[in-house]
């Protein structure tokens, strides 16, 4: 069965306040992350993580090479906001279990039906192939 994204859902997560592991997020402005993130931290009020290989800070937030490195005082996580290519989000999703992440977000284009099924059966909510930016407007955000 497909994953649909519950309204209530995308809602209750832009509205919580919490933190927001974004795996993908790096200094290239060029990329979707680079303003997103923004949007997370200065619009929704959201503590970020950024999460990439050489574990570069951005946006002036201490940076992460992983998941798992991400230390006990900076959990737990609430949302892990994955900006990575579908085919490597599997393992990103199974990252965020393992570190006892409340939910994943998948954003545009990124769509795992296995791993979004891996999730919910673990008990964290799912969004799939869906960005906060664009649907805070439909709840007034």
């Amino acid at each position: 069965m497909a994953q649909v994204n519950d309204p209530a859902v995308l809602e209750k997560l832009m509205r919580t306040k919490g933190r927001w592991a974004i795996v993908g997020l790096s200094t290239n402005q060029w990329r979707a992350a680079y303003d997103t993130s923004l949007f997370i931290r200065d619009r929704l009020g959201m503590e970020i993580i950024p999460v990439n290989l050489p574990a570069d800070p951005v946006h002036g937030e201490t940076g992460y090479a992983a998941l798992a490195d991400i230390p006990a005082e900076k959990r737990p996580i609430d949302v892990v906001d994955c900006f990575v290519n579908s085919r490597k989000v599997g393992a990103v999703v199974d990252q965020a279990i393992a570190v006892g992440a409340k939910a994943v977000w998948m954003q545009l284009g990124v769509i795992d039906e296995a791993a979004a099924a891996r999730a919910k059966a673990a008990g964290l909510d799912v969004i799939m192939n869906a960005c906060p930016a664009q649907d805070a407007r439909r709840f007034g955000l």
